[in-house]
């Protein structure tokens, strides 16, 4: 019999917040973390506003030394994965290190050292370029690191499929607990591109809002006026445990993670695969395995980038999934307040859709004026919601055609 795998702790670093806390009520009172981009000078850009993290000192989490080993991305990381274990309560120690597991992912790693460091290159030769580029970049750098600063010395790797990256890396966690290869996992996604040739990159394939005059009503999924994604960073980490592992030291489980869904959706590089094909296999699957009915969802919290296709399909594979049940799901894309960011937007929604159990509330979809014909569900406009959510999904899809779902449900012993 496979284990049972819960959720015990939650650490978020977002555009929102410092922590899940302040996050979360920024998402109830339906407030933007995007602005006019800060980190640098955005002359020439077509895209000049991002969803930032504010007032970061990662100093205060990991000492001035350190800091300086790590990209921002893996900072970011290991600031949620503090408040993760302080939330948890958990100890670790060399009698238990072998069996705790981290799997932090993100789909771009580094992007800011190593763009600075290929400007270091150019401008001062190849002998000035730090010894630390390439531990600073590489992707599995954030579950690598938190590893070490953890002594957590169980199956430790970082999935990375774009935007489904940070799902995947919790997908994954609950396949490594289930079959019993680990009994605690730090599972999550960290990501910070805001930096010019990400921003650039993602306005050459025509992926950004431009909407640069109203930051705060850039991000607008389903709306018939969305123009693209706007760029995010920051970090959420799970504390998950076998049930039977959290309740003999005493936890008390947040939710139980019950099921998970992946597919490839092999269609385009970037375009979703039409009306949402793999999407829609990817929910099915994690209904499947979840032992759940579809009428059982009572909150989704949808991939919801703001862009044309995404919404579109995404909004036919829900229909395609839950027939006419998808009418009456509370739905809400939490990006049009946190922005899109990337391989850590899974986490992110996961911890999200977590605390929609354990708080019985839904957060709202901003922006969402004039709803697109084609999208048609109930988005949770503008206004946030009170009400019981027994069990949650949250879809992730990336670039590449990668596709993945997740099911949450409260918990019952």
């Amino acid at each position: 019999m496979k284990n049972r795998v819960v959720v015990t702790g939650i650490g978020v670093v977002s555009p929102l917040g410092l922590d899940r806390k302040s996050t979360w009520n920024a998402l109830m009172a339906g407030e933007s973390g995007i602005g006019r981009i800060t980190s640098f000078d955005t002359e020439g850009f077509q895209t000049t506003i991002a969803a930032e993290v504010k007032g970061f000192d990662p100093e205060t989490y990991v000492g001035k030394k350190q800091a300086r080993r790590m990209d921002r991305f893996v900072q970011l990381a290991a600031a949620a994965t503090i408040e993760a274990v302080e939330h948890s309560d958990m100890k670790i120690v060399p009698e238990n290190s072998t069996r705790i597991s981290v799997m932090i992912s993100s789909g771009i790693g580094g992007i800011m050292t190593l763009s600075e460091q290929i400007g270091v290159l150019n401008e001062r030769g190849p002998s000035r370029v730090s010894p630390f580029l390439v531990p600073m970049m590489l992707p599995d750098m954030a579950s690598g690191q938190v590893s070490i600063m953890l002594g957590a010395k169980g199956p430790n790797y970082s999935t990375v499929s774009a935007c489904s990256s940070g799902a995947d890396a919790i997908g994954q966690a609950f396949e490594v607990l289930q079959q019993g290869d680990a009994d605690v996992v730090f599972a999550g996604g960290a990501e910070a591109a805001i930096c010019p040739i990400g921003v650039a990159g993602f306005n050459a394939c025509m992926a950004l809002s431009t909407r640069n005059d109203d930051p705060k009503a850039a991000s607008r999924p389903f709306d018939v006026d969305r123009d693209g994604f706007v760029l995010g960073e920051g970090a959420a980490v799970l504390v998950l445990e076998t049930m039977d592992h959290a309740i003999s030291r005493g936890a008390k489980p947040i939710a139980e993670l019950v099921g998970y869904g992946t597919t490839a959706d092999a269609n385009h590089i970037t375009q979703p695969a039409p009306e949402g094909e793999g999407a829609s296999r990817a929910m099915r699957i994690a209904l499947k395995k979840a032992g759940l009915q579809p009428e059982e969802i009572s909150y989704i919290n949808a991939h919801g980038t703001s862009t044309p296709l995404n919404d579109k399909y995404e909004t036919m594979a829900m229909k395609g999934v839950f027939s006419e049940r998808a009418y009456s799901i509370p739905i809400s894309s939490t990006k049009s307040m946190t922005g899109h960011l990337l391989g850590a937007s899974g986490a992110l929604e996961s911890a999200i859709s977590v605390m929609a159990i354990a708080k019985s509330a839904i957060p709202p979809t901003i922006n969402l004026d004039n709803a697109d014909p084609d999208c048609d569900l109930d988005y949770t406009p503008n206004v946030a919601r009170q009400g019981t959510v027994r069990a949650a999904m949250t879809n992730s899809f990336g670039f590449g055609g990668h596709n993945a779902s997740l099911v949450y449900q409260a918990f019952i012993e």
